[in-house]
């Protein structure tokens, strides 16, 4: 089909009206949502946790991430390797140990944290990454472009990429088992975790069972609960026995990490990213306009 000088006009003119309406202030679109006391959360105990895989099992057979047999978790020598969670395993339970005492050690489950102000989300561009308000960052592969931003941004080296995929591969990771929260059922790790080492429920009333722990227990429990306020706050809270610093779990203050990126990236993508759309169109405009000089010069030659 050939367009004339009119019609592409037109069309540039529409182009240019979709683009001023779909370019939102970030900081508005980014603004920071406080962790919520009535969003779902669990409470992981690594003091209860006896490190038996059960909640990786659960997690492989709830989201089909692989074939591998009910056998293949019964292997307890992987948790003393420290592995992070993959695309096909999104949660991995790790066994850390004192330094003091060798004999003496705990087991962490690690998996999304499903912050309350996610940085996965804020540096995601196109949306695909998005906090629901009952607890859950979601993630849209439909949305997806593949950049990879959200592993970059956070802080706990979550997100992993489907490297093996050559063909729409996918950023993968916890979900915190959404649709089983949307049928009033909890994550498949907690339904299935024998010793009651991971506790579900509302934030705040599950951040309440941790502190009565605590102060139950001074001598068992290190007196802080992590996640609280890490990061501005996460799904995934945790109590043990030492300073987190033994858990594997980063030292992050209590700002969100989106408030340390977002000034940078809201000044940059604000200020460059609608002029380069704008210009392309512009460029599609003179193009039109020379073909057509052009077309009538010749004509009158």
């Amino acid at each position: 089909m050939t367009l004339d000088r009119r019609e592409i006009l037109r069309l540039a003119g529409v182009g240019c009206a979709a683009l001023a309406a779909g370019v939102r202030p970030a900081d508005a679109e980014l603004a920071p949502s406080p962790a919520s006391a009535d969003s779902w959360a669990v409470l992981m105990d690594t003091v209860a946790c006896i490190g038996c895989r059960k909640c990786e099992w659960a997690c492989n057979v709830e989201n089909r991430l692989s074939d591998a047999p009910a056998s293949t978790f019964d292997n307890l020598k992987v948790v003393d390797a420290p592995r992070r969670p993959e695309h096909d395993s999104f949660t991995v339970v790790n066994r850390f140990r004192s330094p003091a005492d060798r004999d003496h050690s705990w087991t962490v489950k690690l998996q999304c944290m499903h912050c309350a102000d996610p940085a996965c989300a804020s540096a995601c561009l196109v949306g695909a990454l998005a906090k629901d308000q009952t607890g859950p960052v979601t993630y849209d592969a439909w949305k997806c472009i593949g950049c990879r931003y959200c592993m970059v941004a956070c802080p706990f080296q979550i997100p992993a990429y489907e490297y093996n995929k050559p063909v729409q591969p996918q950023v993968r990771k916890c979900t915190f088992c959404a649709p089983r929260l949307a049928e009033g059922r909890s994550p498949a790790c907690v339904a299935i975790c024998p010793n009651e080492a991971l506790t579900f429920g509302r934030r705040q009333v599950v951040l309440d069972a941790a502190h009565t722990r605590i102060q139950a227990s001074p001598g068992r429990y290190f007196p802080h609960v992590y996640g609280e306020s890490e990061a501005g706050g996460t799904s995934w809270l945790y109590l043990a026995p030492v300073e987190f610093a033994y858990t594997g779990l980063p030292a992050l203050d209590d700002e969100p990490i989106p408030h340390h990126t977002e000034r940078i990236q809201h000044a940059i993508f604000k200020s460059f990213v609608p002029p380069l759309a704008l210009y392309g169109v512009l460029g599609l405009v003179m193009h039109a306009l020379r073909g057509d000089n052009g077309h009538q010069e010749n004509t009158s030659g």
